[in-house]
């Protein structure tokens, strides 16, 4: 019979047939290729260093020679100094002399190079030297409504200058940003033509040189009757600059006999405990600022450790950061591994900070 042949023939051909894949035979799906990285290009702006003047005077800032004697003590001669300025500038200001912020880290303002703002006090300082650079009411006011037209009466009122700063000089800045700190632009645009001037170049450079002494100090406190390399200057001043100063004789003595007491086999485990420590708290949901650099970080500095390419001063100096990056108290804490991490770099000659990678573990 034909219907029943032409059955039993279709159910033969349906045994053949491939069957349709199911699920869980189907191949993974081919993992996307991370992102390749890009390195951040900074903004057009006035880039920190010896600059020329506006008129074209070349390397009108001033240093104070008695200043410039001490610090010559520690190895800094005026291009030095201003080579550890553009160095901090990096990691605060892309290199910038201005770039303001808002209130996005509760500091109400950041600007300048080294991100002098209202919340540590370190803001109004500058201010005040500016105003009383120009000797005159008069060329204050000129200059003032020149640089800043808008914004320049609140910024140099009593209040925006008084320390911790005015309720009402507060409350008009948090009116000039929206719900995420960002800075009204014509805001932005007067202070960075102000920090940019040649005027507040010069009381950036007179604030930065004070802290330099600070650091001189620290470093002669903590490393009595020994060399002070060049990567400790530049540790100490990174540290100085973001948190203040050095640790504690106190802390420090006591970190020192317990590195001086340590069996040789639990050298590198420790060292490695203290990556694992910042690899941890970056991965914790309230860290910010190292998104782009973590990662990379801890496979580079894990690959130092396990070759032992790591001498003793960046041993002690590693050990130094992360006692005092542990008192990073900014937000309840949330910039300690960016904290770590910015030292961490300048130690190894190895890091990534705010995107920017340098060197390599070869």
């Amino acid at each position: 019979m034909r219907a029943p042949a032409l059955a039993g023939l279709a159910f033969v051909l349906s045994l053949l047939a491939p069957k349709p894949a199911m699920a869980q035979d189907m191949p993974a799906p081919p993992q996307a290729a991370p992102a390749p990285y890009v390195a951040p290009v900074p903004p057009p702006c006035r880039r920190v260093g010896d600059a020329t003047s506006g008129t074209g005077e070349p390397q009108f800032i001033r240093i104070a020679p008695d200043a410039a004697a001490r610090l010559a003590e520690i190895g800094l001669d005026r291009a030095e100094i201003f080579a550890r300025m553009a160095d901090t500038a990096i990691p605060e200001t892309m290199g910038c002399w201005a770039m303001p912020a808002g209130n996005f880290d509760s500091q109400l303002i950041s600007v300048g190079m080294a991100q002098w703002n209202f919340g540590t006090g370190s803001l109004q300082p500058l201010l005040d030297d500016w105003r009383e650079s120009f000797h005159s009411g008069h060329r204050y006011k000129q200059a003032r409504k020149a640089f800043a037209p808008v914004y320049g009466k609140l910024l140099f009122s009593k209040a925006c200058r008084a320390v911790p700063v005015g309720d009402k000089c507060r409350a008009a800045i948090l009116a000039a940003e929206d719900a995420t700190g960002h800075l009204d632009p014509v805001l932005q645009a007067e202070l960075t033509a102000l920090f940019e001037s040649d005027g507040m170049l010069q009381v950036q450079t007179d604030h930065y040189v004070a802290m330099l002494d600070q650091v001189r100090l620290d470093l002669l406190r903590v490393f009595p009757n020994e060399p002070i390399t060049p990567r400790k200057v530049r540790w100490a001043i990174d540290t100085r600059v973001q948190q203040g100063g050095l640790p504690a004789d106190e802390d420090i003595a006591r970190l020192r006999a317990k590195l001086a007491a340590m069996p040789e086999a639990d050298r590198w485990p420790r060292l490695s405990a203290i990556v694992r420590w910042y690899g941890a708290l970056a991965d914790t949901i309230d860290q910010d600022g190292i998104a782009r650099d973590h990662a990379w970080n801890v496979a580079r500095w894990t690959c130092l450790i396990d070759h032992r390419l790591i001498d003793p001063e960046q041993y002690e100096l590693l050990s130094l950061t992360f006692l005092r990056s542990r008192t990073a108290i900014g937000n309840s804490g949330r910039w300690q591994a960016l904290t770590f991490e910015r030292r961490a770099k300048i130690i190894l000659g190895v890091g990534s900070v705010s995107g920017v990678r340098d060197g390599e573990c070869s």
